[in-house]
C-alpha cells in the first residue's frame, strides 16, 4: 500500500515526516553524530554493500520470526534500543512501550495474537521505569557507569522492583559535542528564557506545538531514573550527564561486580572489538550488543555490521550477540542475522516514527521491519530466521575492514 496521511511505507518516509513536524533543534538532536559523522554514515551505508543469494521456487508458505533475548520471548528479532530524553512526543517512552507491547501487527502464525517485542529503557529517559514497566512486561533497563557503585546498584534494584527483566550497561560513548555541521542547542530546562529562545522554531511547527499544548505540559528535560536513591528531585538531562562525565571510568572488574550484584540477564552494549567481547564473556555477561552508539562514539570507527562477524566468530557460541546501528529496513535485520546476530536494536528509526505519528508511528516502524524481514525470508527460501547463515549473503572482499598495515 502507498503512504497515506496516517501511514508511511518506509523508515525514510518517517524521517521526512519527523523533520517536517519537529523544531529544528529537536530534529537535529535525533540525527546527531560525532565529529564528521563518518561512523554515523557508515552504519547505514555498509548494509548496501551486502547482497542476497535468493531462491525462486518451493518457497516456504509461512515464515517464523520469533526468538528469545535475555530470557524474554519476542515475536520479531528487533528490540527497542534505549535512548535518552524523548522530547519528540508528550508521552515519550510510555508510548514506545505500548507500541512494543502490542504493535498491532497480526501474527500470521497465530492470527489471534499481535506481534510484540522487548524495550530497552534509558537511565536518562524522560519517563520513569515504574511508568514504563506498568504498560509493558518486557523492559530491559539501561545504566551508564555514573556515580558511586552504591548509586548504580540502587538504580538497578529500583528497576528490578519496577519489573525490569534485564540490565543493559552502556559503555560505548567517548563523549564529544564537536560536530563539523554544528551541534543543535539544547536547553538545560524549559523555563521562560528557553521558551523565548526556541519560540521561532516552535511556531513554525504548529502540530508539534499543538500536541504539547493538548498534553498540558512542557517537554520535560529531567531524568527521573537518575533521581538520588535517598530521595530528592530528579536531575536535569545535562545534570545526569554531568554525573556520568565526572565518574571515574569502570574497569572490567567493576563490570563483573555489577553483573554479580544484579544476578539476572545482563547485556553489555558497545562491543566493537573481539577482545572486548571475550572480556564480556569473562565478566559473566548474558549478552552483548555490537554497537558504536549510533555513530556517537569514536568517529572513524567502522559500521557495527562490519564488526559483527569477527565478534560472532570470537564468542557467538558462548553468549547472545546482538547488533545496534544503521537498521532502516527489514532486509538490514536479515543481513545482521545471517552474519550471526540473534536480534537487532533500533534507535533513530522508532524515534522518527514517534515524531511522525506518536505511538502509532512506532507501531508503523515495527510493522515495516516485520514485513521487510518476512519478505526477505521468503526470497531466501527460509521458513525461520534461525535458518539464516552467511551463505545467504554476498559479502564483498574487505567488507569487515580488518586489514592490517
Amino acid at each position: 500500500m502507498a503512504s497515506t496521511k496516517d501511514w508511511f511505507e518506509t523508515v525514510a518516509e518517517a524521517q521526512r515526516r519527523a523533520r517536517r513536524r519537529l523544531p529544528r533543534s529537536v530534529y537535529y538532536a535525533l540525527v546527531a553524530g560525532a565529529e564528521q559523522g563518518l561512523t554515523l554514515a557508515d552504519n547505514v551505508a555498509a548494509f548496501d554493500e551486502l547482497g542476497f543469494r535468493p531462491h525462486i521456487a518451493s518457497l516456504p508458505p509461512q515464515r517464523a520470526q520469533s526468538t528469545t533475548v535475555l530470557g524474554q520471548d519476542i515475536d520479531l528479532p528487533v528490540i527497542i534500543s534505549p535512548t535518552g530524553v524523548q522530547a519528540v512526543d508528550p508521552e515519550g517512552e510510555v508510548a514506545v512501550a505500548r507500541a512494543a507491547a502490542s504493535s498491532n501487527i497480526q501474527n500470521p502464525l497465530d492470527p489471534e495474537q499481535t506481534v510484540s517485542t522487548a524495550m530497552g529503557l534509558s537511565s536518562f529517559a524522560s519517563r520513569s521505569v515504574e511508568d514504563v514497566c506498568a504498560v509493558h512486561g518486557k523492559v530491559f533497563f539501561q545504566v551508564y557507569w555514573a556515580g558511586s557503585k552504591e548509586d548504580i546498584l540502587a538504580r538497578a534494584e529500583r528497576a528490578r522492583a519496577a519489573g525490569a527483566k534485564a540490565l543493559i550497561v552502556t559503555l560505548d560513548w567517548t563523549f564529544a559535542t564537536r560536530r563539523d555541521w554544528g551541534s543543535p542547542p539544547i536547553p538545560e530546562k524549559m523555563d521562560l528564557k528557553a521558551m523565548a529562545r526556541f519560540a521561532p522554531e516552535v511556531v513554525t511547527r504548529p502540530r508539534y506545538l499543538l500536541d504539547w499544548a493538548r498534553s498540558g505540559k512542557l517537554p520535560d528535560l529531567k531524568a527521573p531514573n537518575m533521581a538520588p536513591p535517598a530521595g530528592g528531585d530528579a536531575p536535569t538531562f545535562f545534570g545526569a550527564y554531568g554525573v556520568w562525565w565526572t565518574t571515574p571510568l569502570p574497569t572490567w572488574e567493576d563490570i563483573a561486580w555489577l553483573r554479580e550484584q544484579w544476578g539476572g540477564p545482563f547485556m553489555i552494549k558497545g562491543i566493537m572489538h573481539p577482545d572486548d567481547a571475550r572480556r564480556a564473556v569473562d565478566a559473566g555477561a548474558t549478552a552483548i550488543s555490537v554497537s558504536n552508539h549510533g555513530g556517537n562514539n569514536l568517529d572513524g570507527t567502522p559500521a557495527a555490521i562490519r564488526a559483527l562477524p569477527a565478534v560472532v566468530d570470537a564468542v557467538g557460541d558462548q553468549i547472545e550477540v546482538l547488533m545496534d546501528g544503521g537498521v532502516r529496513r527489514g532486509s538490514d535485520v536479515v543481513k545482521a542475522l545471517a552474519l550471526g546476530a540473534r536480534a537487532c536494536l533500533i534507535g533513530r528509526a522508532y524515534l522518527w516514527g514517534m515524531a511522525a505519528q506518536g505511538e502509532r508511528g512506532v507501531s508503523n516502524v515495527l510493522s515495516i521491519l516485520y514485513k521487510g524481514i518476512d519478505e526477505a525470508l521468503l526470497g531466501l527460501g527460509k521458513s525461520s530466521i534461525h535458518e539464516l547463515s552467511r551463505d545467504d549473503l554476498i559479502i564483498p572482499e574487505g567488507f569487515t575492514r580488518t586489514g592490517k598495515l
